[in-house]
C-alpha cells in the first residue's frame, strides 16, 4: 500500500498544469506521510507477527502505531548513527508536514516543496526496506512500545 500511497501523493502534487490548488498539495502531503506510517506499520507486523496479514494478532499490531509514540521514538532514533536515523528523520519531517498540511488553516504550500516531501518518503520507505532485519526489529519495537523505567 505505501507505494500506491507515494503515487496518490505525486498525482496530487501534479493534479492541476497550471496553479495547482491548496486542497491537492495538502493531501499529497498528507499522503507523502501515511506512505511511510503504513509501511513502518507493515513493517513491524511482519517482523514481530509474521507475514500473515490474515491472522488478528498481524492486523492487532499494525495498528498498534501510533502517531505520538512513533514520534518519540523517532526522535531517540534520530539523534543516534544507526541506519535508520534518515527514516525516523524523514518520519518526524513528514509529520510536522502533515500537521500544517492538515491542520493550519493559513499554511500555502507550492508544488515543489510536496514533491520533495515525496522524494524524501521514497527514500525513507527505500532505506527501509535495506536496513538489517535485526535493525528494523528494534526500531518496530521502538515505535510500538514506549520504555518504562
Amino acid at each position: 500500500m505505501s507505494e500506491e500511497l507515494l503515487t496518490t501523493a505525486r498525482r496530487l502534487a501534479r493534479a492541476s498544469a497550471g496553479k495547482p490548488r491548496q486542497a491537492d498539495l495538502r493531501r499529497s502531503v498528507s499522503t507523502a506521510y501515511y506512505a511511510l506510517f503504513h509501511a513502518l506499520a507493515r513493517d513491524a507486523a511482519d517482523l514481530l507477527v509474521g507475514t500473515d496479514a490474515a491472522r488478528p494478532e498481524w492486523v492487532r499490531v499494525y495498528r498498534a502505531l501510533d502517531h505520538g509514540q512513533a514520534r518519540t521514538a523517532c526522535r531517540i532514533v534520530r539523534s543516534g548513527d544507526g541506519t535508520l536515523a534518515p527514516v525516523a528523520a524523514t518520519f518526524l519531517a513528514l509529520q510536522d508536514a502533515r500537521h500544517d498540511a492538515d491542520y493550519d488553516p493559513v499554511v500555502r504550500l507550492d508544488r515543489s516543496g510536496a514533491l520533495r516531501l515525496c522524494d524524501r518518503a521514497a527514500e525513507a520507505l527505500a532505506d527501509l526496506r535495506q536496513a538489517s532485519r535485526p535493525d528494523r526489529r528494534t526500531f518496530a519495537v521502538a515505535l510500538l512500545f514506549r520504555e518504562r523505567r
